[in-house]
């Protein structure tokens, strides 16, 4: 029997595949809907066929990070239907929609003493139990309340309970909203640091992105909260001059569409500036710096857009 909820909950792994439907997972893909998450062991596994068929057949939308939170809208069996609210979407005017296991998430309970929040600004962050024994591997991006602090470490409130973190691993704020806004060019800096990091489709996390998902955290780890998908990113920020290049500024994100520019948006990267284009591609490829002279891509260009002029911030 289905039961109706709307109720916060938080990831409790390290990165949350959302799915489709209930049916969307595939019996290969036991390692990465488990908890605990065995997730390379799940990346590993699968064949580029079997990463292609996740697109090809529909199968993910998108990810979460431990410790984000989620609307619970409906609970069926081992799943949950999941509003993801920091990752808008025309979809649902609330976030992005989609399934995860229900085993990887717990109901949020409210904070009473946070101190602010910090965000993981290294690719990968060890979080500590408070006996000293390691908890976790946390992804770059990774947002969690701060409750205390000591010589090195921040202290951290998790699904899991208190934890620490280095305090060299991460950058510190007073609210989720309130990380230091940098320009779009500390973006690329951001990205480049992904550069040959294979592509994985629905990807939101230093294990692997896809195009959209590398915009979106490149921008997120600057203090700017964009759409999550390409078609809605191309809608949003500032319009420039795609037909006039010279304007193009780093940073700046430029969008290609099927039928030579004329369909629907497919694809998304950072202009580097000097015509090269830092993305990522798509299945079977990596992280990288393009030339967009005499590439097909240049045939798909439709759209050039802004976003991070607002600089500043707490």
């Amino acid at each position: 029997m289905t039961e109706l909820t709307v109720n916060m909950y938080a990831c409790t792994v390290p990165v949350a595949t959302v799915w489709t439907s209930p049916e969307s997972a595939r019996d290969l893909d036991a390692d990465g809907v488990s908890n605990p998450l065995h997730l390379n062991k799940w990346l590993e596994r699968l064949a580029y066929e079997e990463r292609l068929d996740l697109c090809n057949a529909n199968r993910v939308q998108t990810q979460l990070l431990y410790g984000e939170p989620v609307i619970v809208d409906e609970i069926a069996g081992d799943w949950a239907r999941v509003i993801a609210v920091w990752q808008p979407s025309k979809k649902d005017e609330r976030g992005y929609p989609g399934w995860v296991p229900v085993r990887q998430l717990k109901k949020a309970s409210p904070l009473t003493e946070a101190g602010g929040f910090v965000r993981v600004a290294v690719a990968k962050s060890q979080l500590w139990n408070p006996d000293g024994t390691p908890l976790m591997i946390v992804p770059f991006n990774t947002i969690l309340p701060l409750t205390d602090e000591s010589d090195d470490h921040f202290h951290v409130e998790t699904p899991d309970g208190e934890a620490l973190v280095l305090k060299s691993d991460i950058v510190r704020a007073p609210s989720v909203h309130q990380f230091k806004k940098r320009k779009a060019t500390a973006a690329v800096e951001e990205g480049l640091a992904y550069l040959d990091l294979p592509y994985f489709w629905g990807g939101m996390s230093s294990y692997g992105f896809d195009c959209s998902g590398f915009t979106y955290n490149m921008l997120k780890a600057c203090g700017h909260f964009i759409p999550r998908d390409a078609s809605d990113q191309a809608k949003s920020g500032e319009e420039v001059p795609m037909d006039k290049p010279e304007r193009w500024e780093k940073g700046d994100l430029l969008f290609f569409a099927n039928d030579e520019g004329k369909g629907n948006v497919r694809h998304v990267g950072f202009y580097y500036g000097n015509g090269l284009l830092l993305h990522s591609p798509s299945t079977g490829q990596s992280i990288e710096l393009l030339k967009l002279e005499g590439s097909k891509l240049e045939r798909e260009l439709c759209a050039v857009r802004r976003y991070g002029n607002d600089e500043g911030g707490n």
